[in-house]
């Protein structure tokens, strides 16, 4: 994949606008659900400057550093006598309506998501404020219909939503190939059928689709239905490294309780070093935070290998969000966006460099 260039003008298409861009690397549905487990503040500790921060993340393994670290009281820790609450959504554009009406502070969301919230308030409702997980996303096909990805053309291939990261991906890929496709319709050398996550394993088991471009843990469980992994996305990218989570914040919120903001922040590069010490007492703490508040636990043919696929992290990878971007301009689902402000990492780096750690890029695109 090319680098981006600087993305300098803002416009979103309308019927994009208009659509719930799933943040589909992060769950299923469109609802959220507050979480009935409160933490638990240790006796004596001290308040910051708000009495809680409300956090909101997808019940999926790529906001893991969520889940973790909800599960096993390291945000709390950080916060002290501040409260925090969590609640849990199946898609983008909820988060970012809770962020932007104040039911929430501070969310794990993806790319998609994030880029559209921002440009369609003009930049004035969130930041980035760190990265939290990479990869976790694969083309699965039928090994009985698909050897080769050159097999791909004239199959039907799934992505969870029309315009989400996933399905930009997708038509990215397919134009590399020198195919083409209308992003609107999913319609030509490919059929794209824009299938919610949920469904697509019935979907693939009745042959109603070849394969899909899909995140974790729908990717896996398609192979436990028989598919193949024929590709998998972060082989496509510079150091095999794509945004797929990140940290965002009201702005807000931001400007009022930088001390609750930098809090949250050392409990997540504290969560992400646990779990990458610690990979499977990790894994069991993600799926045990899955079981209570989805109701269902991950399967070990399930979890092991989507496990393994993602990568958590810090660092945002603020080029490969601004490359993301452009490839939804060059698939006509978006007229460049601006930008510009859409990170701040001032708070995280202070975190890193306490933590004896490098300091991360916004590629330009952090506030002035």
């Amino acid at each position: 994949m090319s680098a981006a260039r600087p993305l300098t003008a803002l416009r979103t298409l309308a019927a994009i606008a208009a659509l719930p861009l799933l943040l589909t690397a992060c769950g299923y549905g469109s609802d959220s659900a507050d979480d009935d487990k409160q933490a638990q503040v240790a006796a004596g500790a001290e308040k910051l400057s708000a009495d809680e921060v409300r956090i909101g993340y997808f019940p999926n393994l790529t906001h893991a550093t969520a889940l973790v670290g909800v599960e096993e009281g390291i945000f709390q820790k950080e916060l002290g006598g501040t409260t925090i609450k969590s609640s849990t959504f199946n898609a983008g554009p909820s988060e970012i309506e809770a962020l932007n009406s104040g039911s929430i502070d501070i969310g794990w969301i993806g790319p998609s998501p994030a880029i559209n919230g921002y440009t369609k308030a003009d930049g004035t409702n969130l930041r980035i404020i760190s990265g939290s997980a990479s990869g976790g996303v694969k083309l699965v096909v039928n090994p009985d219909k698909i050897k080769s990805l050159k097999d791909v053309k004239g199959k039907k291939i799934a992505t969870p939503q029309l315009g989400n990261t996933q399905d930009v991906a997708f038509l990215n890929w397919i134009a590399e190939q020198g195919w083409t496709v209308d992003a609107q319709s999913g319609k030509g050398d490919v059929s794209v059928v824009r299938t919610d996550n949920k469904v697509t394993p019935d979907a693939y088991k009745s042959g109603s689709i070849d394969g899909a471009w899909v995140p974790e843990p729908t990717a896996s469980k398609l192979v436990a239905e028989g598919g193949k992994v024929l590709l998998d996305e972060a082989d496509l990218w510079p150091d095999k490294k794509f945004v797929i989570t990140n940290i965002i914040v009201s702005q807000k919120f931001l400007k009022e309780h930088p001390d609750v903001v930098e809090a949250v922040l050392r409990g997540s590069v504290k969560t992400n070093a646990w779990i990458n010490a610690n990979p499977d007492k990790a894994k069991a703490s993600a799926n045990k935070a899955l079981e209570q508040e989805s109701g269902k636990a991950l399967p070990a043919e399930v979890i092991d290998p989507a496990w393994k696929s993602i990568t958590f992290l810090d660092d945002p990878l603020a080029s490969t969000l601004n490359t993301e971007a452009e490839h939804a301009v060059q698939a006509g689902l978006l007229e460049q966006p601006d930008l510009d402000g859409i990170y701040d990492l001032a708070p995280l780096n202070k975190v890193l460099k306490a933590e004896g750690k490098d300091e991360v890029d916004d590629a330009g695109l952090g506030v002035k």
